[in-house]
């Protein structure tokens, strides 16, 4: 009797082992935290890149004498 039980316990762990539910899950929120790091850094670089067209066209801006 007592080796069924010892069985059925075993097979209850196989088979909750064997799930793969939540390798998905784990899965999906590491690809999401990987867009999540590649679109900071881009929009990082972006903003880096907006600001110095923005100073040059200010530059310019100024250079252009003002009519009375």
């Amino acid at each position: 009797m007592m080796f069924f039980k010892a069985y059925e316990m075993l097979t209850a762990l196989r088979a909750r082992l064997e799930r793969q539910e939540g390798q998905a899950l784990v899965e999906y929120a590491l690809i999401l935290a990987l867009i999540a790091i590649v679109s900071i850094a881009v929009l990082k670089l972006i903003g880096v890149n907006v600001s110095r067209v923005f100073q040059g066209v200010n530059n310019q801006l100024d250079s252009v004498p003002s009519t009375p």
